[in-house]
């Protein structure tokens, strides 16, 4: 009976209504009515909103149509859930695919309700058939057997879904369903509640300024659909926020085969140190890697990173970090980087490239010879650095030149925090304000520049005023900020909850008095930096315990927990005890080898480990 109630080609597909007359389409049983004008319904009209009159109620018949429609659209999920069965679907997921694919049910929904209103079904046994009939018919007329309705429910717009539709005419839909489980499964292998995969892709495209392939293209263009969802890119590890747009960006990654394919390529990325959890990082970050052949695509980008000695762990670590390297943008312009930090192939290159150009320009090409070794380690600490060009690391490499920080020591900032060169100038240039308005010059800047180079790489409202604030609750004034900062500057990048209170507190319990720790740290500031278990603890005790001396000691020498209790302390004491001389913590301690024999062994020239001996 279905098959005589509508007889429509394969291609049709409904439109609306032309204000024009149109001759009798060819080949069909039917003539379809036009009319110059459809009539909207009850539900369509605008009525005007009087607030000030009492508000009807719905009428009866509005009531009735909306009823009338609520069952029309159940009677189509139903043909929708009996197409998905034919198609080898589970009733459970077939009820499941069909209530979450609206815009298809309600394209079924007007396309039998404009087949009704133009009169074309065939006058006989078929006006006696269901509305569920109708569309069941029609839903099979369209030749998708349910593609169109599971795409949808995976998060695809109808017309994306339409677009996919046709890359995958030749996969059963059970199939379809097995493969889209397993590639959500590969791709969104963990949640990611702290967002860190959002904000790795921003940070990403922040730090690039290089010419693009078209690889990364699609790439960004997948992430600016994330971006434009409520959530933005902190939503990229939904499946069910992410996965439809990731279909659409990337059609063809139903197409490929979960064999020969998908997990290879799983089994590849274990190999190279990326563990199952982080696999998202490398997937969702950058998409086209999935189409790559690991023998002829993969493996020999990786391999030229063995330039800067990384080895298999090292790789995995870079992937999650920046998957980006395996690009063919950054492939190129990791040369460009490696030549950049070694001042004579980056001065034959610019002479490459300049040779056309006026001298000035040749002459301005900076003259670098940054250890390698601290290039290498920068890399593959901060892979990011890959993606930005040449030209901007020189504006911050100058920078950093004004407060002679030049090749060795250079390295030794880039090598210990290279995401300085990815540093926006004026942000740098706040920093160094910051800490001259403390009352440091510039030759000092630069010190602190060489040994923590974290600093400038802070905030200066959320970071490094919030230790000024801790260091005056504790009772250190302004005048002796600077002595306290100059000795010990990493206390910009200690934190203070988990660090530097604990340490503070745990002072007090021994028994020190707050102003007794204000003064120790004004003489000694490193001593904020000393762990708890490792330091201070165990040579308290000893000092209490052993050498029966009183905490007072080391207010007044609070440099005794900066010697090795092993090698100088505990030895020098025993000396000291076995002459039966009392003396001072300084004098114990700050001596050298020499000045200690001298003057408690009567052994000139002797060190005490030779004395112990």
């Amino acid at each position: 009976m279905f098959s005589k109630l509508l007889l429509i080609p394969r291609n049709f597909t409904t439109q609306a209504p032309s204000p024009t007359f149109l001759p009798p389409l060819p080949n069909f049983p039917f003539h379809l009515k036009f009319f110059s004008h459809k009539f909207p319904s009850i539900s369509q009209l605008s009525v005007p909103f009087y607030s000030h009159l009492p508000q009807a109620s719905l009428s009866r018949n509005q009531q009735q149509q909306g009823e009338d429609e609520d069952e029309e659209e159940a009677q189509a999920r139903a043909a929708v859930s009996g197409i998905l069965r034919e198609s080898g679907v589970s009733e459970e997921e077939s009820v499941e695919i069909a209530s979450k694919s609206p815009k298809y049910v309600k394209m079924l929904v007007d396309g039998v309700r404009d087949l009704e209103e133009w009169n074309s079904w065939r006058r006989g046994d078929e006006e006696d058939a269901s509305f569920e009939e109708k569309v069941y018919c029609l839903a099979r007329e369209k030749g998708d057997y349910g593609r169109l309705a599971f795409l949808e429910s995976i998060g695809l717009s109808l017309s994306s879904a339409l677009s996919v539709a046709r890359y995958l005419s030749s996969e059963s839909l059970p199939g379809l369903i097995e493969k889209v489980n397993f590639v959500k499964e590969m791709f969104f292998s963990s949640e990611d509640s702290e967002g860190f995969l959002g904000k790795n892709a921003r940070r990403m495209m922040m730090h690039l300024s290089i010419p693009i392939d078209e690889d990364l293209q699609q790439t960004l263009s997948f992430f600016e659909k994330i971006e434009a969802r409520r959530g933005g890119l902190d939503m990229l590890c939904s499946k069910e926020a992410s996965f439809g747009y990731l279909v659409e960006s990337f059609p063809r990654l139903l197409l490929l085969s979960v064999e020969s394919h998908l997990k290879p390529m799983m089994k590849f990325l274990e190999d190279v140190g990326v563990e199952r959890g982080s696999m998202r990082n490398v997937l969702l970050l950058y998409p086209p890697i999935i189409f790559y052949e690991i023998e002829k695509d993969i493996k020999p980008r990786l391999r030229a990173f063995k330039k800067i000695g990384a080895a298999e762990k090292d790789l995995g670590r870079m992937l999650v970090k920046y998957p980006w390297i395996i690009s063919t943008s950054i492939q190129e312009n990791y040369e460009n980087i490696l030549s950049f930090f070694d001042g004579e192939n980056y001065q034959r290159r610019a002479s490459g490239a300049l040779k056309a150009q006026a001298p000035p320009l040749l002459a301005a090409a900076p003259r670098l010879k940054v250890p390698k070794f601290s290039v290498d380690s920068a890399i593959k600490s901060w892979p990011h650095l890959l993606g930005c060009s040449t030209l901007k690391l020189k504006v911050m490499v100058e920078h950093f030149g004004e407060f002679d920080v030049r090749n060795k020591k250079l390295g030794k900032v880039i090598a210990t925090s290279p995401q300085l060169l990815l540093r926006k100038p004026n942000e740098f240039l706040e920093v160094v304000s910051f800490l001259e308005e403390l009352g440091f010059d510039r030759e000092m800047v630069g010190r602190i520049l060489c040994r923590c180079p974290e600093i400038f790489a802070a905030n200066i409202e959320k970071t490094l005023k919030k230790k000024l604030e801790f260091l005056s609750s504790i009772g250190i004034s302004k005048d002796h900020l600077p002595r306290v900062i100059r000795k010990y500057p990493e206390i910009f990048v200690s934190d203070i909850n988990r660090t530097l209170l604990p340490r503070m507190k745990y002072l007090r319990r021994t028994g020190l008095s707050k102003r007794d720790i204000a003064f120790m740290i004004r003489r000694f500031s490193p001593l904020l930096g000393y762990s708890v278990e490792e330091v201070l603890r165990p040579k308290l005790e000893f000092l209490v315990q052993t050498m029966e001396k009183p905490l007072k000691e080391v207010v007044e020498y609070p440099r005794y927990f900066s010697y090795s209790l092993e090698k100088k302390i505990k030895p020098r004491f025993w000396v000291i005890k076995g002459r039966n001389v009392d003396c001072s913590l300084k004098d114990m301690l700050a001596k050298n080898d020499e000045e200690f024999a001298a003057d408690f062994m009567d052994v000139e020239g002797l060190s005490v480990q030779k004395n112990l001996d």
